[in-house]
């Protein structure tokens, strides 16, 4: 592995579903001469793109599993994650914007920005990751690159600039006019393995001209020696307009934008040089932990190989030799042997095998210095543990995610299938932080949670496939929350008097809706409860969020200010006081309009014009609200807010009402009310369950 930090490149490949994220990584790895055959997506021969390694991925021509590599441009190493583009394997986008310096947001010159493109531009501000972008598909019908820069500006706030202009468009689209060199690419042979670099064809040349001059006008406010070759009106050279963009896109002030097509092998050269030139080294980015050992202090970390190790893992994966930890490394050098603490429970791991990977397959290597991306064999761990060296005690940030919308039963058909099961199950929810599981104790179903329909149905189909685990499912369940209107008063006494010792505690506040999940307020004064006490209050209080009393679903938004009590000098103590806590919440909950709340979802349809009818019609039926609609050419999307419980089967339903035509997306938007016709549904369904 490079240790000049300075030419390493740690990217992301991101984007809406079918833009061509995996088949602009299969092209990279071609050019740069990790692979010798080009595979495409959805391969005739059922062999699909390398980094679909998984038989799945191959038959659905999706990613469900972000995949990383590595390879060598122009003498530096570009390590690259290609992530699903897919909203329920949305946690493998976020992880790995978690641990990259740099992303390409790839959009597609027909589509534009789409419904995931604003999902992933989201999380890539959350962690501050810059960004180039790439308008791939310029061969297709309706491309129009200067549309899809423009809707970067408008959709996404981004400063987009067009960095290349396309010589042609759709069927006539031969190569790319680099607007910094100012000379025209075309690409030959076979696989456009052979850049031409040729003059700009008469006819663009003013237009070429006029966008060089906007990309430097935008590129001047990044560099006062640019500011001051163009007053001056003095010669601008190629390194001074690279230093200017670069310095922008580090700063996430400035979007360059390439264009190309991956699938027709045009311009993915020069895009490999642009990620060479603009995005960031992990010297050019700041990376922080928290010192666990002074009061979580914020430290920067170094990318030094001579410093203490601190690495994350990011991603779990259960291989053929065991488990399978991706690595980045932030500080320090993780050589083999090494042995290293993980910081969430102490506990010593020695670094054993180490690896590079690619796709599926694997290289040995000796040590992962500080900047780089590698794994770990036979280390039991969590996915977002921070492994250091034994010297000190950090902690990287945690990753973002999201609860669980949506749940399923599942049964197994024997007891080997039980077995296989609970180990597909056990494996799974260590590797993906947004899928859960657990028994439910009244039916003694295994019910597991997640992101979605296709999210379930790809767990439920790879514990068949890889673990001989037969399973049955039962209908989808949706994740529905109680919570509280209004204010309520309680004032409760727990006592209990047995042989000995009692059991006494007494008290009195008010409960009350509130923006956070939970929230205790103690107004106590004078001593009227121990302060001992208090936390076993709390606690009480808290025990009853999991299972509210109207349905059992889970309670939330709900705020416990505690202002007066009392307690007994022999018969109070903190299980006293916990049991007052659950009886004064059961008290003051019935008095306080308990409702239920039910996951929203943000559906964005993408339909030919002739349907646009129809769509809004079945968006309508399913108690959804329509809360835009667009004409992009001969499509339209459609945004809109439905409930979840609405959606189950909806692709089936969609496909038949437009003729295959039509695709949609859906992510989880927020919790809102019940209506009162379908609350009184779920309670007479509820009702029935118990009866069974």
């Amino acid at each position: 592995m490079i240790r000049d930090l300075k030419r390493v490149r740690n990217i992301g490949i991101s984007a809406h579903i079918d833009s061509g994220k995996t088949t602009l990584t299969e092209r990279v790895l071609f050019y740069t001469d990790r692979i010798h055959k080009i595979n495409e997506v959805r391969g005739k021969d059922g062999t699909g793109a390398v980094m679909d390694s998984m038989d799945l991925e191959r038959e659905r021509g999706i990613t469900i599993a972000s995949a990383a590599t590595y390879c060598e441009w122009k003498k530096h190493n570009i390590n690259i994650i290609d992530t699903p583009g897919h909203v329920d394997f949305t946690v493998e986008v976020e992880r790995s914007l978690r641990v990259l310096d740099g992303v390409v947001l790839i959009l597609c010159s027909v589509s534009g920005v789409q419904s995931q493109s604003i999902t992933v531009d989201q999380q890539m501000k959350r962690y501050e990751v810059p960004c180039i972008a790439f308008v791939n598909k310029c061969d297709r019908s309706g491309a129009n690159p200067a549309k899809v820069a423009r809707q970067l500006k408008d959709k996404l706030g981004h400063n987009s600039v067009l960095m290349q202009l396309p010589i042609g468009l759709e069927d006539k689209h031969e190569g790319v006019i680099d607007l910094v060199a100012m000379k025209a690419y075309y690409f030959e042979g076979d696989h456009g393995e052979r850049v031409a670099v040729k003059d700009i064809p008469e006819n663009m040349r003013d237009q070429a001209q006029e966008a060089r001059e906007e990309m430097i006008d935008a590129a001047s406010l990044f560099s006062e020696e640019l500011t001051d070759a163009i007053l001056e009106e003095s010669d601008i050279s190629d390194d001074m307009i690279k230093k200017a963009v670069r310095t922008g896109v580090l700063a996430r002030h400035i979007t360059p934008v390439f264009l190309g097509s991956a699938y027709k092998n045009k311009a993915v050269q020069p895009l490999l040089d642009a990620v060479i030139d603009y995005l960031p080294s992990p010297l050019d980015i700041n990376n922080e932990a928290i010192d666990l050992d002074n009061n979580e202090e914020c430290v920067v970390l170094e990318s030094s190989f001579d410093k203490p190790t601190v690495a994350l893992a990011f991603k779990l994966e259960d291989g053929q030799y065991g488990q399978l930890t991706y690595l980045r490394v932030y500080q320090g050098c993780i050589a083999k042997g090494d042995t290293l603490i993980n910081s969430r429970d102490g506990k010593k791991v020695k670094a054993g095998r180490l690896i590079r990977m690619h796709a599926s397959q694997m290289e040995d290597v000796e040590e992962i210095p500080a900047g780089h991306i590698g794994a770990m064999f036979g280390i039991d761990c969590a996915s977002g543990d921070t492994f250091v060296s034994p010297k000190i005690n950090y902690s990287m940030l945690a990753m973002h995610v999201m609860e669980p919308v949506i749940s399923l039963s599942i049964v197994p058909k024997d007891n080997k299938a039980q077995i296989n099961m609970s180990k597909a199950l056990n494996r799974f929810t260590k590797e993906d932080p947004t899928f859960k599981t657990y028994v439910d104790h009244e039916t003694g179903d295994t019910i597991i949670q997640g992101m979605g329909e296709l999210h379930l149905e790809v767990y439920v189909e790879r514990m068949k496939r890889e673990y001989q685990a037969e399973v049955t499912t039962g209908q989808p369940r949706v994740a529905y929350r109680e919570t509280i209107t209004q204010k309520a008063l309680f004032n409760y006494t727990h006592k209990k008097q047995t042989g000995g010792a009692g059991q006494f505690g007494r008290v009195a506040g008010f409960v009350e809706p509130c923006e956070e999940e939970f929230e205790f307020v103690n107004k106590i004064t004078g001593g009227r409860i121990p302060t001992q006490y208090i936390p076993a209050c709390e606690k009480g209080f808290q025990s009853c969020m999991a299972k509210g009393p109207k349905l059992e679903f889970p309670v939330t938004g709900i705020r416990v200010t505690i202002e007066d009590g009392a307690y007994h000098a022999v018969d109070s103590s903190e299980m006293a006081f916990q049991a007052a806590a659950r009886g004064a919440f059961l008290e003051a909950y019935g008095k306080a309009r308990p409702v239920i709340k039910e996951p929203i979802m943000k559906v964005v349809i993408e339909t030919p014009n002739e349907f646009q009818g129809s769509c809004m019609g079945l968006i309508n039926q399913r108690r959804g609200i329509i809360q835009g609609s667009q004409e992009e050419g001969v499509m339209s999307v459609i945004e809109s807010q439905v409930p979840l419980s609405e959606m189950f089967g909806f692709s089936t339903i969609l496909r038949s009402a437009t003729q295959g035509k039509a695709q949609f997306t859906m992510e989880f938007s927020s919790y809102k009310q019940v209506p009162q016709s379908i609350a009184e549904d779920i309670i007479r369904q509820k009702q029935e369950e118990k009866k069974a």
